[in-house]
């Protein structure tokens, strides 16, 4: 008996008399359906704010290489350049280009398309949002299946870059063929899987790409369904319409790992609070008192089951710049006298509205809900205000959130330039705390060579943003993820769903 989609649902509404002579046939899967917690805006994965959303890296990486392989656990290694690194003073890149891959229409992929591609982004009439990094390097050029660039400005985060968010490989020839808005309607990259069919808003249907240079992956056909809603992607995949999801109410992960394949474990991203220095924000009582306000590892207790790891700057215990003597105490009194030093009071609560998604994360809102009662019993009224994710990214972008806005960091990379760097650095188009004392911190450590000294830095700004109060971090995200008993599915610590790494159970 072979699985597809039709059958599926027969055998879903059926199971009540099936009951364990289902789970067998799940082992035949043909075509694997992923229940998946946000819809993909764009096909390219190098311009535009849907390039630096960590979520749908996972889709970008089924159908795209980056430059270089990020394994599992983070750390790099060889993918489209088998070999990369600095000439002796720092003047150049050079990069060694894997021979012999395809692209999805069969044509050969090549040294050129790999500067083509760095040459691209860096151009800033492209649109990409990371072009700051990108543009650091000129004069790409090509020697054989050798790329190597010039550096225009010192970037010791460069390499990390390539196999992180916009760091994607894209097919210099057909790009220049059918334009971008050809691309978008048609993509093609060297990875593991080809687009098949492709319905806004809706779903991704993939087909296997046998000649991947990795090894062909084992499910030959993928359809990845855009399910926003949290409680629906419980309902696909508890009915057997969705073989794999993610992002689920920790409470419906372990009322169902039992009867299904489920893994937990923590990821790179980061739950966190953007202060954006506009109105009642600018008044450092306020932002202070809001932090000492909030007890995350209640929060985390009650909310998250305990799947989650509290957290007081912007690094996880795996960042490089994490620093444990930075902590900032739950402390509900000193948030009052805090308050009362500017005026405020549960009389006379300060005001302020609070963005924040539903349904993106587990307890994203609830979360906020939580928060926003804490605060009210210090002096402080929040008003929550829910938008979808992509509305997070255009406000940011234009600087434009509210005092308060809850988000998801993704750092796969672990570096705090990717971290605290971009979130807090007033130029950078994912900042929206535009302080000069902080800009002036952090401008001597974008090209700092020396990493013992970049990192003390880095410690040094995440501990003036602590007491601060600029940002208020919360935890250190755990990803569960269920999937049916014919799938064993591989976390990657980036919190990138991969079917390509998914086997047969």
């Amino acid at each position: 008996m072979k699985l597809n989609r039709r059958a599926l649902l027969q055998l879903s509404a059926a199971s009540v008399t099936l009951g364990a002579f289902s789970l067998p046939a799940l082992a035949q899967i043909d075509e694997l359906v992923i229940a998946y917690n946000v819809t993909l805006p764009s096909w390219d994965p190098t311009t535009g704010p849907s390039a630096v959303n960590p979520t749908i890296q996972g889709i970008y990486q089924s159908v795209f290489d980056q430059f270089i392989l990020q394994q599992p656990d983070l750390k790099p290694a060889p993918g489209l350049l088998t070999e990369w690194g600095w000439n002796e003073d720092y003047s150049q890149i050079w990069m060694v280009v894997r021979e012999g891959v395809k692209w999805h229409d069969g044509s050969d992929f090549t040294a050129e398309d790999v500067a083509w591609s760095l040459a691209r982004v860096a151009d800033p009439a492209t649109g990409s949002p990371i072009q700051f990094v990108w543009g650091t390097l000129e004069n790409h050029r090509v020697e054989g299946n050798r790329v190597i660039a010039d550096v225009k400005q010192f970037d010791p985060t460069i390499f990390k870059w390539m196999y992180f968010l916009t760091g994607y490989v894209l097919p210099k020839a057909y790009y220049e063929k059918v334009g971008a808005e050809g691309f978008e309607a048609a993509p093609i990259g060297t990875g593991p899987y080809m687009v098949e069919k492709f319905e806004r808003n809706a779903f991704v249907r993939l087909k296997a790409n046998e000649a991947y240079w990795g090894g062909a992956p084992e499910f030959k056909t993928v359809t990845i369904k855009f399910v926003t809603d949290a409680a629906a992607r419980v309902a696909e995949i508890e009915s057997g319409n969705s073989h794999v999801t993610l992002e689920m109410p920790y409470e419906e992960y372990d009322r169902l790992k039992g009867s299904m394949n489920g893994v937990a474990t923590p990821i790179s991203d980061i739950g966190m609070i953007f202060l954006n220095d506009i109105d009642v924000m600018l008044d450092p009582n306020v932002r202070k008192a809001a932090v000492h306000a909030i007890d995350k590892q209640a929060i985390i207790d009650r909310l998250l089951s305990g799947y989650g790891v509290k957290i007081d700057t912007l690094e996880t215990p795996e960042y490089e710049a994490y620093d444990p003597s930075i902590t900032v105490d739950y402390s509900p009194e000193k948030a009052v006298e805090l308050l009362a030093a500017s005026g405020y009071s549960t009389d006379s609560p300060v005001k302020f509205k609070i963005q924040t998604t539903r349904g993106f994360k587990p307890k994203d809102y609830e979360m906020i809900q939580a928060i926003v009662g804490l605060w009210r019993r210090v002096g402080i009224e929040a008003e929550i205000e829910v938008y979808e994710i992509a509305k997070h990214y255009e406000l940011r972008a234009a600087d434009q959130l509210a005092p308060a806005a809850f988000y998801n960091w993704g750092n796969s990379v672990g570096d705090p330039t990717t971290g605290t760097g971009f979130a807090m650095f007033g130029p950078s188009p994912h900042s929206v705390w535009d302080g000069q004392d902080l800009i002036d911190m952090i401008n001597p450590l974008w090209g700092e060579k020396e990493e013992a000294k970049r990192i003390a830095g880095w410690k040094a700004v995440d501990r003036f943003i602590a007491e601060e109060a600029l940002v208020i971090p919360l935890l250190q995200y755990v990803q569960p993820i269920l999937s049916a008993k014919g799938v064993v599915v591989v976390p990657h610590a980036s919190g990138a769903l991969l079917p390509h790494l998914m086997k047969r159970g």
